[in-house]
């Protein structure tokens, strides 16, 4: 008889708590956005440049020379969050004949990337060094800006989340909710390229500054998530 009692416990117990897993029957799904435009601040610009010979040694000093050219110049107006630069790829790799396959000479690449909130003398620098080419152009959201735009915009999202949450209830008879799990993301904007005039290899541009545009990004916050319907109005 105890033993016959046990089982039934334990089977009522899981019983409970199968019913108390279950997923409440009047949960509704449901999501709400919001968005602004926001200025981008942060110009990003790489330069690069190639060369290649026979001697591997020749090929890496004519790069060293180039790079340590453009950063003397780059380092003339460098500020912490404004002009931004440092060193990028770096390579150098044999250049192979394709009737023969052996080696016929080298070639490599240097890059260095300058970014920051000073547009005005990032454009500036790009006119005055003659011994990097311009490879890309870009801007960018800064993590400070987008992180104001959230916050901005995030009562917004969820405000028409609740919205949307009392206006269903209603629909569907109910006279309320209440909230359940709900998630709040945000879509963050990637840089947007910029065209710029290219220039040949070493040519200078006469100090003449880089053309360029900032535009806007769209910073966009998601609220998703479930809400319980009730049939007593939601608090206030």
């Amino acid at each position: 008889m105890r033993a016959v009692l046990a089982l039934s416990l334990v089977a009522a117990s899981l019983a409970a708590q199968a019913a108390s897993d279950a997923p409440p029957r009047e949960r509704l799904s449901l999501a709400a956005s919001a968005s602004a435009e926001v200025t981008r601040d942060i110009l990003g610009v790489t330069f690069s440049t190639s060369r290649e010979g026979a001697d591997a040694a020749g090929v890496q000093s004519a790069l060293k020379q180039a790079l340590d050219a453009a950063l003397a110049e780059a380092r003339k107006v460098a500020r912490p969050g404004q002009v931004d630069v440092q060193t990028g790829g770096f390579s150098l790799a044999p250049r192979y004949d394709p009737k023969s396959g052996k080696i016929n000479g080298w070639q490599g690449s240097a890059e260095l990337m300058v970014e920051g909130r000073d547009a005005t003398a990032i454009a500036q620098l790009a006119g005055r060094i003659g011994t990097l080419t311009i490879a890309r152009v870009g801007y960018s959201l800064s993590r400070e800006a987008r992180e104001k735009a959230e916050s901005d915009i995030s009562a917004q999202a969820i405000g028409r989340f609740r919205a949307k949450a009392a206006d269903y209830a209603r629909q569907f008879g109910y006279g309320g909710y209440v909230l359940g799990e709900v998630n709040v993301s945000s879509d963050e904007p990637g840089p947007r390229p910029v065209m710029a005039l290219m220039r040949a290899k070493a040519a200078p541009m006469a100090d003449e500054a880089l053309p360029t545009e900032a535009g806007k990004a769209t910073v966009t916050v998601n609220v998703n998530g479930s809400v319980q319907l009730t049939r007593e109005a939601a608090p206030r």
